[in-house]
């Protein structure tokens, strides 16, 4: 186990009651006491009767070999990987891949900070600017507590780096002479015109810098940038889009190695989990200086993948993009609620319980009652309402009320937050453990 991690505090969490308030456990917790650890013992069928459609799994097979995956890419390629936290916000996921060897946790916010802390995370990226000054002051003061405690922050110019400063000797860190004593850790952030935080220009990125590297409670730790917000295809513009806007994190990380804060070597980090593999290519090029940097990539939605946006998208699936092997973990499972016209079924379940903001759900297979399963040829999911679906099949289908249907799932981020506790289950659908999610 990594030593950035409580084993202790996430072992607990798989004796945490699960209740008849959790989606989908309602009649397997309201006749008696349930846990991951007791679903771990008695392996229950999910088709045996004590869960309730709809409930949305995670394959074990799918979690195992996602994460070891990465981790050996990374480790093939010589970064260090820094896996997105808020994608999943599930400490018992984050161990598993702080124990494949991840270097860090990626949080968004204080917030998440702060729920990674609880359960004894010792090096965390903050990959956003941190403008609270409420939260930069709890920063102030678990640097100050904890020597074990690494943490990084994005900064975008010269009043953010202001402030953050002010506000970190506010509430109380005093760092010593020359830099000694805790600092916050910052990454400058590239960005580019039109899109979200981060500086506009290599020249801004450069004088902003300079600016943390004068301020007395931050150490330069390097640069950042986020590459997803380029595009959302692997179109031959968007992929060249992407290499570009890394040779310019690279420009910003030369002109800065010889700060004082960085000539024993930087940090540039990027890399969300469908354009890591040009990050690598462009980060880890040739001609990077003498220290080469360290690259860190940020990717999250890795980890359960998807049947929509990823896997269109990402590296290993398209010819001369080669990558490491991903596999679907995310099974949305729901019951025909009406067959109202031809061509069309209600599915108990929308918008409470799915992604739907890159893609619909994808039909994966049917299951008629008391008939084998089969897959949902000719099927698609044309709209979601809060608790409905609607799913469009061929006129002369003889789907019914009650038969299930199992669903794929488009953009993980944005379904892992929707459910607060999450069955796993083996390849035979015996649920074999539950994580627990903090949104």
């Amino acid at each position: 186990m990594s030593p950035h991690y409580s084993l202790i505090r996430v072992r607990a969490l798989r004796d945490e009651p699960i209740t008849t308030r959790e989606k989908g456990f309602g009649l397997l917790s309201w006749s008696s006491p349930v846990s991951a650890a007791s679903l771990a013992q008695t392996r229950p069928s999910l088709f045996g009767g004590g869960f309730i459609w709809p409930l949305m799994v995670l394959r074990e097979s799918a979690l195992a070999s996602n994460i070891t995956s990465l981790a050996s890419y990374c480790a093939a390629a010589g970064v260090k990987l820094a896996p997105h936290g808020k994608t999943t916000m599930a400490p018992q996921l984050v161990a598993r891949q702080l124990r494949a060897g991840a270097w860090a946790v990626t949080a968004a916010n204080v917030s998440q900070v702060q729920l990674f802390r609880s359960f004894g995370v010792t090096r965390i990226l903050i990959a956003n600017e941190v403008t609270d000054r409420a939260a930069v002051g709890w920063l102030s003061a678990e640097l100050a507590a904890d020597p074990e405690f690494e943490c990084y922050s994005f900064v975008d110019s010269p009043a953010g780096v202001a402030l953050l400063d002010d506000a970190l000797r506010a509430g109380g860190l005093a760092p010593g002479p020359a830099g000694s004593g805790p600092q916050l850790r910052v990454l400058v952030e590239l960005g580019r015109p039109g899109g979200r935080a981060g500086c506009r220009s290599v020249d801004d990125a450069v004088i902003v810098a300079k600016a943390a590297a004068a301020a007395p409670a931050l150490r330069l730790a390097g640069v950042a940038g986020y590459e997803g917000v380029i595009g959302h295809d692997d179109s031959a513009a968007t992929l060249a889009a992407v290499a570009e806007f890394c040779r310019d994190l690279r420009r910003v990380g030369e002109q800065i190695s010889g700060l004082p804060d960085c000539r024993d070597g930087y940090l540039l980090s990027a890399g969300g989990s469908a354009y890591f593999d040009i990050v690598v290519r462009e980060l880890t090029g040739p001609g990077n200086g003498d220290p080469a940097p360290t690259v860190v990539l940020r990717s999250g939605a890795y980890i359960s993948y998807d049947h929509g946006f990823y896997e269109r998208v990402a590296p290993g699936t398209r010819a001369g993009r080669p990558g490491p092997h991903f596999m679907p973990a995310f099974e949305l499972w729901a019951a025909v609620l009406s067959r109202p016209e031809p061509g069309l079924a209600i599915v108990g379940a929308g918008r409470h319980h799915v992604a739907f903001d890159q893609d619909m759900p994808v039909p994966l297979r049917i299951w008629p009652t008391g008939a084998p399963p089969a897959d949902a040829t000719g099927m698609h999911v044309s709209s979601v309402d809060d608790q409905h679906a609607y799913l469009r099949l061929p006129a002369d289908s003889s789907l019914a009320p009650g038969d299930l249907v199992c669903m794929g799932i488009s953009h993980p981020c944005t379904t892992f937050d929707k459910w607060r506790v999450i069955p796993v289950v083996d390849d035979a659908y015996h649920v074999i453990d539950a994580i627990h999610t903090f949104f």
